[in-house]
């Protein structure tokens, strides 16, 4: 088969979607006995809930850590509305994924990715807004966060001023000692304000929110573990660009390496069932407990830290080996 008839079948898959009981078999298909097709299947329908049916979500990843993890992810269904119709997915969008997938690696660093697969959500028909907006508000937790107005920013000189040991200095520290900014991207750049509701709150609290998640949920600053919070982030509202970047990575396992399925899908799909498991993160008045120690915190919240199937400095280890 060619290159661009591979390519067409994955985009008619990524298309039509299946139902959850095949996404559950192919799970299960994966676990006991790998194949590339199997894969490559899989991430068409990550592809399919990211670029056409954002009420697919919850179901399909559910479904498909059930099957590779062999137990139900022990949380309450998401009752998003799954039997709308898929949209169309653009043509426009293709040749972005494609040239995304063949970027070497080299040229893939941090902020790259996050246009780059961010832009991806860009091209998606135009009424995906309105349902990914609408599916976010089925997930636990989330209308009561949007009813909390438009997130304030959080101030780094209140948290450089938390005992040692809190919540709060923790994350001042990995702010600080790392270089980050306070926020991932800059909200108001982006034009976050502008989203329709409740796409605006979700953003921008995101945005806020994702190095402070990675404290609390235990999930470390490392290649695999941005992997993991990713998954973690979309079982928590059903975030958009976790949907599309989760799609995107394995849609390049499946096309370049494969046999990376066996790290990958172990990953993502213990993250999403932590997500899934973990009380909602999004309402969470975070400045009543930064002078709280973490291990205190997590009690009050009723968060575990996430459990790593590999260590979560793999993919350095491997570099530096390489």
């Amino acid at each position: 088969m060619s290159d661009n008839q591979e390519r067409a079948g994955f985009e008619a898959l990524a298309q039509a979607g299946a139902e959850d009981a095949a996404a559950r078999a192919l799970g299960a298909r994966l676990k006991a006995q790998p194949q590339a097709a199997d894969l490559m299947a899989l991430s068409a329908l990550w592809i399919h809930a990211a670029a056409a049916a954002p009420e697919r979500v919850p179901g399909l990843y559910d479904a498909v850590a059930e099957g590779y993890l062999g137990e139900p992810v022990g949380a309450k269904p998401v009752p998003t509305d799954a039997a709308a119709a898929p949209e169309p997915i653009p043509p426009a969008f293709w040749p972005a994924l494609w040239d995304l997938l063949e970027e070497p690696p080299s040229g893939l660093e941090a902020v790259n990715l996050t246009t780059k697969t961010a832009a991806l959500t860009g091209l998606v028909s135009a009424n995906m807004q309105t349902r990914v907006g609408r599916a976010a508000l089925c997930y636990p937790d989330v209308p009561k966060a949007v009813a909390q107005s438009y997130p304030k920013h959080f101030s780094l000189d209140a948290l450089a001023k938390c005992p040692p040991a809190s919540l709060g200095a923790t994350f001042h520290d990995l702010i600080v000692d790392n270089g980050f900014d306070l926020e991932v991207l800059d909200r108001a750049a982006l034009g976050l304000d502008k989203l329709p509701a409740p796409l605006d709150y979700l953003n921008a609290r995101i945005l806020q929110c994702h190095d402070l998640w990675h404290i609390v949920a235990g999930y470390q600053t490392t290649a695999l573990h941005e992997v993991a919070i990713s998954a973690f982030q979309l079982a928590q509202f059903g975030h958009h660009y976790s949907s599309m970047f989760l799609g995107m990575v394995l849609t390049r396992v499946a096309f370049e390496r494969p046999e990376g399925g066996a790290i990958m899908l172990p990953v993502i799909l213990t993250a999403w069932t932590h997500g899934r498991r973990t009380p909602p993160l999004l309402p969470v008045n975070w400045e009543a407990v930064w002078d709280k120690p973490l291990a205190e915190v997590r009690a009050q919240l009723g968060v575990t830290a996430y459990v790593s199937p590999f260590p979560a400095d793999l993919f350095e280890q491997l570099s530096v080996a390489a």
